[in-house]
C-alpha cells in the first residue's frame, strides 16, 4: 500500500455562483498550502448551479455528478441568485447541490453554532442566553421536504392559489441520521434534542 504522502487525492472544485467563487478561491489557498507541505492533490474544476445553467441548461451536468463520484472530495461554493429566481423549481441552481447530495449519499448536513465570548456584544441576543453556546445541528439532507412527492403549486377550482409539499421519510433514513447525531453527541456534550418541522 502506498504511503499517505504518495497517494494523490482527487478534489473536484465547484465554485458555483454569487459568493461561491470568492470563498472557493480563498479555500484553495489552504489547499495550496497543504500541497506545498507535501500532500498530493489533483484539482479539477467544473460548473454547478447558475453557472452550469448558463452553460449547459442544467443545474449540474451528469458528467459532473460522475466526476464527483470519482473524486475523493468535492469543494462546493454556493449556488443561486436573482438571475435564476424565475426558473421552475426543477431547473433552479439549488437543484445542482440536491442532485449531488443524492448521488453522494450526503444525508447528514452538519451545522455547528458556537458563540465566542469576544463576539457576545455583536449578537442581537442577550449575552447571558448565548454565553458558551456550542451546538451542532444534524439535519437530514436527502429525503423529506427536499425530495418527497407529491408537491404542487396550483390554482384550485375556486380560483385560489394553493401549494403543498410532502415530507416523507423511511425508517432507514431516520435511523441513519439519528445514528449520526448520537455518534457525534458521544464526542461532545452527550446530549441530543430531536426537532422537526411538524
Amino acid at each position: 500500500m502506498a504511503a499517505a504522502s504518495d497517494r494523490v487525492f482527487k478534489l473536484l472544485v465547484l465554485p458555483g455562483d454569487g459568493i461561491g467563487p470568492e470563498i472557493v478561491r480563498e479555500t484553495l489557498r489552504v489547499v495550496d498550502w497543504t500541497r506545498n507541505a507535501g500532500l498530493r492533490i489533483e484539482l479539477s474544476e467544473a460548473l454547478a448551479g447558475g453557472a452550469s445553467i448558463d452553460a449547459t441548461g442544467a443545474p449540474i451536468a451528469e458528467d459532473v455528478v460522475q466526476q464527483a463520484l470519482a473524486s475523493d472530495a468535492v469543494l462546493f461554493g454556493a449556488v443561486g441568485g436573482p438571475k435564476w429566481d424565475h426558473l421552475p423549481r426543477a431547473q433552479r441552481p439549488e437543484m445542482g447541490i440536491l442532485r449531488l447530495r443524492q448521488a453522494l449519499d450526503l444525508y447528514a448536513n452538519l451545522r455547528p453554532a458556537v458563540c465566542f465570548d469576544e463576539l457576545l456584544d455583536a449578537s442581537a441576543l442577550k449575552p447571558e442566553l448565548i454565553r458558551g453556546l456550542d451546538i451542532l445541528i444534524v439535519r437530514e439532507a436527502t429525503a423529506g421536504v427536499y425530495f418527497s412527492l407529491p408537491r404542487a403549486n396550483e390554482v384550485a377550482p375556486d380560483g385560489q392559489r394553493r401549494a403543498y409539499d410532502t415530507q416523507a421519510y423511511t425508517e432507514a433514513e431516520i435511523a441513519r441520521v439519528c445514528r449520526t447525531a448520537f455518534e457525534l453527541a458521544r464526542t461532545r456534550q452527550r446530549r441530543v434534542c430531536s426537532v422537526d418541522k411538524a
